[in-house]
């Protein structure tokens, strides 16, 4: 089976970038994103590529060089669904908010809905796509819906979860430690699997392809951002030990990963993980194994998320402690509100967490972030609902100049590892402060030595 026309339904944080690389390395197949959010898909639509809905390293040229040729982005969900033979699902699947598994199951309310707009759009034989987040067992509920349509139209759901890390998506994706494609083991199942991996083969080796029953690919998802979390928590949970025993968490981090058992990966102790990911596959992961009776299971790994939220609620704590047990009235510089350094993503970011608890110590925050926008930071504090957007909108300010943040601060946060903090003038920025000058240094990312050289008592994590 030769796949010549394929549908993304969503066009977010995985649907766009994903598509864009298939687009480059399959001209001759024509991939649609489409999305009902008509400013989303006009930005990714913009003449002027940097300005493109999501900042990831090298994929505006990506844009550049496939869209209006074989990648088009269009808000025709219908007409883009008909002509499919191929439809990816790529769209949120966020932590319910309501009802049975209320902050731990996900919400599959707009993949149902998905699958009744396939099922009633379509008049002929499709391959449907799972690319969002999912619990196990979805693809049973989706074959359910679009089997039962009474048009005849036969389906083939596969499962192929994204393993793509924010920051560095393109490469991810160009080079992927591996592509996963579950599917069923019948004779039809089988082909449909083939006519997926032979769209990843025009540029990834065969021996990354896994192909797997959908269950497993289902389940590998949400565990392999579950122990990838772990061991975020994990070093955090170090790094508090290292401070009250006068152990250094980098030296330890560095210790334990030159053990080829264990490795140096996501061993940098820090304020926190974020991102659309972690924290919601996790309470999922949580919510599944209560769902089959397994307690100990759910407990072992709800105990990642507990250990994350103590880390920012502790290095906000820190702040608070170190300026004499008050922060009231007094400036605290934010540099970086992203989750992480090289995307503009701030969901579920430690800078949120950390911000809200010093607002309720009545701080006044200043923030700066080259990639993010003041009108997300201010969404992002509101969405909290823990006070009224006019006071948010008060005690934080949104500043386009590093330096101007800092500029008469009680104290100075990094919260995001952007590499251009590591540039600064920092003689400039203790000039500028209000004496004595404090910098918390939530990512480890400033030399100590250095800092403490200049004047600043600094405060890093695991120190």
């Amino acid at each position: 089976m030769i796949i010549k026309n394929i549908c993304c339904i969503g066009a977010g944080y995985v649907g766009g970038p994903t598509m864009t690389v298939i687009a480059n390395k399959n001209p001759n197949v024509k991939i649609t994103v489409v999305d009902l959010n008509h400013a989303r898909i006009n930005a990714w639509n913009d003449p002027d590529v940097n300005n493109i809905p999501i900042y990831e390293p090298g994929l505006s040229k990506l844009v550049e060089n496939a869209r209006g040729k074989n990648l088009f982005f269009s808000t025709d969900v219908d007409k883009a669904i008909h002509e499919a033979e191929m439809i990816f699902i790529s769209v949120n699947t966020p932590t319910k908010t309501y009802g049975k598994g209320k902050g731990m199951a996900a919400d599959l309310k707009y993949i149902e809905l998905c699958a009744r707009q396939i099922a009633r759009i379509a008049t002929s034989d499709k391959i449907v796509v799972e690319k969002s987040t999912l619990p196990v067992r979805t693809a049973q509920a989706l074959k359910a819906i679009l089997d039962h349509t009474g048009n005849g139209v036969k389906f083939q759901i596969l499962s192929n979860p994204e393993f793509l890390a924010e920051g560095t998506a393109v490469q991810d994706l160009l080079s992927p430690d591996r592509v996963l494609i579950g599917g069923e083991q019948s004779e039809e199942g089988i082909e449909a699997i083939q006519a997926l991996v032979d769209i990843y083969a025009s540029w990834v080796p065969l021996e990354r392809i896994l192909r797997t029953n959908v269950w497993s690919s289902e389940l590998s998802k949400l565990t392999a951002n579950a122990f990838l979390a772990q061991r975020v928590s994990s070093i955090n949970a170090i790094s508090e030990l290292c401070e009250a025993t006068g152990a250094d968490v980098d030296e330890v981090s560095k210790a334990i990963g030159m053990d080829s058992r264990i490795g140096p990966k996501f061993l940098k102790a820090s304020v926190g993980f974020g991102g659309s990911c972690f924290q919601k596959d996790i309470l999922n992961l949580v919510y599944i194994a209560k769902t089959y009776g397994l307690n100990e299971v759910a407990d072992y790994w709800e105990q990642v998320i507990i250990m994350n939220d103590h880390q920012k609620g502790r290095f906000a704590d820190k702040i608070v402690s170190t300026l004499y047990n008050t922060v009231s009235g007094k400036k605290i510089a934010f540099l970086g509100w992203a989750f992480k350094k090289d995307t503009n993503d701030t969901r579920e970011s430690a800078a949120i967490y950390v911000a809200d608890a010093l607002l309720h110590e009545q701080a006044e925050i200043t923030v700066y972030d080259p990639k993010v926008t003041a009108e997300q930071i201010y969404a992002d504090l509101d969405y909290l609902n823990l006070r009224s957007p006019e006071e948010n909108r008060k005690y934080v300010k949104v500043v386009n100049d590093p330096y101007e943040a800092c500029k008469a601060a009680h104290a100075v946060a990094i919260l995001t590892e952007w590499d251009e903090f590591k540039t600064y003038n920092w003689k400039k920025v203790y000039d500028a402060v209000i004496k004595p000058a404090f910098l918390f240094d939530g990512r480890s990312i400033l030399n100590a030595d250095q800092l403490s050289a200049i004047g600043f008592k600094y405060t890093g994590i695991g120190k």
